[in-house]
Order: structure tokens, then sequence, then C-alpha cells
């Protein structure tokens, strides 16, 4: 390699290094609540079954099989572990919901601190 490209990698990192610094630092985060109006629930994703098919435990107690809807699956990648909002189907509200929004790790550090997620963990 020449020295521009090595100089050039080297200032990539460091504006890297500069915007991790300045998201690190404290800044106020919104969060979306689920709304009791909506029937929205807050919920765990338990396994990956495939085909946009995923298993939630949700915090009224219940596991339940979540769909990925086609306009959630193209933006934000969802795995195990990843605390989601979900709305029960109105026919079959007890066994299966749609998926209607991802947390952030940011976010879900705000929810426990909050006691939103005292009942899933």
């Amino acid at each position: 390699m020449n020295k521009k490209i090595k100089k050039r990698i080297k200032n990539k990192i460091k504006k890297g290094e500069k915007l991790q610094n300045q998201n690190n630092q404290e800044q106020p985060t919104r969060v979306r609540v689920p709304r009791k109006d909506q029937n929205e629930i807050l919920g765990v994703i338990e396994q990956m079954l495939g085909a946009s098919r995923v298993r939630v435990r949700c915090m009224d107690g219940k596991t339940r099989m979540g769909r990925i809807p086609g306009k959630l699956k193209r933006k934000i990648w969802v795995k195990e572990g990843d605390v989601v909002i979900v709305t029960p189907w109105e026919v079959q509200s007890d066994e299966k919901c749609d998926i209607i929004w991802r947390y952030t790790k940011g976010q879900v550090s705000w929810l426990s601190k909050k006691g939103y997620l005292k009942e899933l963990y």
C-alpha cells in the first residue's frame, strides 16, 4: 500500500473514533412506550422460527408466535433477546401477534431504569 492510502485509512479511523466518543456522551433518548388503548404489549424474542416468524414471551405471561411484517423486516433486523412491542391478533389473541417496534440497547436500559421491564426479566 502506498502512503496516501494508509493516510486515508488512518483519517477514517480517527473520524470514526471521534463519532463514537460523541455518541457515548449522555444524551436524552426518546423511547416509544406501548399504548394500552391500541392493545400493545412489551415482549422479548425467545426463538427465531424462520419465514418471518418468531416466538415472543409477552408481559402478560403468554408465549405467542409473532410475525415480522414486511415493513419492519426490510428496515430493522430482529434477533433473539431483543425487546419488542407486539399487538395480539383479534382472532387468536392468545397464540399469535404482530411485531410493531424493536428497541435499541440504549432504549432498553431506559425502559429498565423506569421499571417497564420488571415483569419480563
